[in-house]
């Protein structure tokens, strides 16, 4: 992964400084709480229900062992001995008091980590494929070129004030593993019909409260073009977005009134003035990246472990473990896995210290001292040889970690919600709690098979439930939390947004529908047919209908 060199160091302990000195003047009362609003929220730190919450970056969501014992000491010493994994490959802190945070802030640039625009109207963390670079079906490698743009997006001043939040995700493989069309832009790495690497690019994405899928803008764009490009779009939305109205600031709202093509035609004029120019990326620049990214030194292994696949045999829970949890990977003998943090009791996206500290001991010793973040709220490590898998299993089940639930009904998506966050209408983690309990039964969650639940406490959609095909979104009702159900989101390569059943439900309802909702589907499936299969092909009404069968008044038939 890429290491930091002396420009990128001393831009980041500059950074560092300067915060400390903006929050040391904030406590002696030479800043007002608006003054200082803008700046922390630059620097990740938010003013959340109980405490300040902080908020860390980790580019496309590769972290090094190192990295992650800091998290892990960082939890221990400043918080409540947890940190929170996003949906954005964020970390997150929930209890740090705020006089702590410019000493946390220190103690990650010692590691190459910052939490700098995390937050604000600025270009957010950029993302990427969970297993770029290791990906069997993958085009080319994403992380050098979303290097290149954390590099030129970090502290550039013409985007530092943007109308609204700016997300960019990375993807080059033939499952779109980020989610593209919900992003602000969204980066598809390809190969022309000349062979040649390039991008199709996609604009206008984003879930919240006007949920709306990015279209595409440019079919193909040499990578060279990759900066100028992006350069074009944002400075058309910089200068035409709204910043009257919060609610109607974001891209999406800017490219839906003005039209794909009337958009399109802004930002190829505006590029028209950038290509080749300064920011045109050199192939030496690309080499320069791209060699941080180099493979590492696999060892020459069969592409089938004799004693792995004994121990699929013989071991029923390892093997279920494995089918849920193993992924194929480039690398003859090699393969991908993925640590499930959404074991019952567990907040979903939730890690202890401990269990930092161990999964960064497992990548030392498995992984090449390297894990990753999935959006979905998991931790992968990308490099195991097979013969390595069971040993891996056996430590990951002890530590809590190898719940054999990825991709099934409990491995929910979920923000914080009430019981943290300041700007959500209800809680989320008890909900998701109270269905992880009542489908606590690996068998049936097997049977039910892939299906994914996804859970926000506010508009915001930070649990994604636009695109669960599942989605439960919390709202207030004379000040109580009730929940709206959608159905029939999905992400990937056929990413669309769910429809609202109906009315909304009471907290103490909402697991019963789930399990009504649940119920019918596998009366109505064909064999083998997933979920959101099953929904697509019958339509929402009746799974609408068994709802809210219960709730329709009895009337007495008429007499004539």
């Amino acid at each position: 992964m890429y290491q930091y060199d002396e420009h990128d160091q001393r831009l980041l302990d500059e950074r560092v400084a300067q915060f400390r000195d903006q929050t040391q003047r904030y406590f002696a009362g030479e800043l007002s709480d608006d003054e200082f609003r803008p700046l922390r929220l630059q620097n990740g730190l938010y003013i959340q229900r109980h405490a300040p919450m902080y908020r860390i970056s980790v580019p496309y969501g590769n972290l090094a062992s190192r990295q992650l014992r800091m998290l892990a000491h960082l939890a221990r010493t400043y918080d409540r001995g947890y940190a929170h994994f996003t949906t954005r490959t964020n970390v997150q802190f929930n209890w740090s008091p705020l006089e702590a945070i410019p000493e946390m802030h220190a103690q990650l640039a010692s590691v190459q980590m910052h939490s700098n625009q995390t937050s604000g109207n600025d270009i957010r963390n950029i993302t990427a494929d969970p297993f770029a670079g290791v990906a069997a079906d993958e085009i080319a490698d994403p992380r050098p070129f979303a290097e290149i743009l954390r590099q030129w997006s970090t502290y550039n001043p013409e985007f530092a004030y943007l109308p609204r939040k700016f997300k960019i995700a990375f993807n080059s493989a033939r499952e779109d593993r980020v989610v593209l069309r919900v992003y602000d832009i969204g980066l598809d790495l390809i190969k022309n019909g000349a062979g040649e690497l390039g991008f199709r690019v996609l604009v206008g994405g984003g879930l919240g409260r006007t949920p709306i899928l990015g279209e595409e803008i440019a079919a193909f764009v040499p990578w060279p073009h990759l900066i100028t490009y992006c350069e074009a779009i944002l400075r058309v939305y910089n200068r035409y977005g709204r910043r009257d109205n919060i609610w109607k600031a974001r891209i999406k709202i800017l490219v839906k009134a003005l039209g794909v093509a009337e958009f399109r035609r802004l930002v190829e004029e505006e590029w028209a003035q950038l290509k080749d120019g300064p920011n045109t990326v050199t192939a030496a620049e690309l080499a320069r990246v791209a060699a941080h990214f180099a493979p590492p030194p696999y060892a020459a292994l069969p592409a089938r472990d004799p004693g792995f696949e004994a121990r699929l045999a013989e071991n029923k829970a390892f093997a279920a473990w494995a089918g849920r949890s193993v992924r194929a990977h480039r690398q003859p003998g090699y393969a991908s896995v993925v640590l499930s943090l959404k074991k019952t009791g567990i907040a979903p996206g939730d890690i202890s210290a401990e269990q930092l500290d161990l999964v960064a001991d497992w990548a030392d010793r498995f992984s090449f001292g390297e894990a990753r973040m999935t959006h979905e709220q998991n931790v992968a490590l990308a490099d195991v040889r097979q013969g390595d898998l069971f040993e891996l299993w056996q430590l990951a089940r002890e530590a809590g970690l190898a719940t054999p639930n990825i991709g099934l009904l409990t491995d929910i998506i979920c923000c914080p919600g009430g019981d943290f966050c300041a700007l959500a209408n209800a809680r989320s983690i008890p909900i998701a709690a109270a269905i992880q309990q009542r489908f606590d039964d690996l068998d049936y969650l097997h049977d039910i098979g892939e299906i994914d639940i996804n859970i926000s406490g506010c508009m915001n959609s930070c649990g994604h439930h636009h695109v669960g095909h599942i989605g439960i979104l919390g709202v207030d009702k004379n000040n109580q939390e009730w929940y709206q159900i959608t159905l029939g989101g999905t992400q990937g390569n056929a990413t669309a947004l769910g429809k609202v059943i109906g009315p909304s439900f009471a907290h103490d309802e909402v697991v019963g529908v789930i399990e009504q909702l649940i119920q019918t589907y596998l009366e109505l499936r064909h064999e083998d047919e997933r979920f959101i299969d099953t929904v697509h092909r019958v339509g929402i009404d009746p799974f609408k209908d068994r709802v809210y069968a219960e709730r329709q008044p009895q009337r007495n038939p008429a007499h004539v």
